[in-house]
């Protein structure tokens, strides 16, 4: 849990930088095998792209570092749920383990709205760790749509 904590804190601080640049505070961070393969936050609004979310950006980055469309044995960490775009991504890389922060009942596809990983078609199996570091990724993303009401 401790490892898991500590590459949450990164992604935290990437979460961050994307409320800094004006984007909703999202982080994730990719490892293999304890090493960094890549490190992002949201870009949506900076790349005027609506598939820019943090994981999208650090599993285009961490293919790249691999050379491979593959993420074998990868863990993936971000400070949110996951939605459905970025939850099929993730299965579409072949993601080892999944590991995220807070909930998102308005749009989460892990368990909140939608179970994507567990459908009996699916063909992938991720693992899955969730509410790691939650309320301070809760408090990032509170504090943040709260200025904005």
């Amino acid at each position: 849990m401790a490892v898991d904590e500590a590459y949450m804190q990164m992604a935290l601080e990437e979460a961050r930088a994307a409320e800094h640049g004006g984007e909703v505070p999202v982080g994730c961070v990719i490892t293999i095998e304890d090493r960094v393969l890549a490190r992002a936050a949201n870009r949506t609004i900076a790349d005027c792209d609506p598939t820019a979310h943090a994981e999208m950006v650090a599993l285009r980055a961490a293919a790249a570092a691999i050379g491979n469309h593959r993420l074998l044995g990868t863990t993936l960490y971000v400070t949110i749920e996951p939605c459905a775009m970025c939850s099929g991504a993730i299965l579409q890389a072949r993601v080892a383990r999944l590991v995220y922060g807070a909930d998102d009942p308005k749009g989460g596809a892990v368990r909140s709205c939608f179970a994507v990983f567990e459908h009996p078609r699916v063909n992938h199996r991720v693992e899955i760790t969730a509410g790691v570091c939650a309320e301070e990724a809760a408090a990032l993303l509170q504090t943040f749509f709260a200025a904005r009401r």
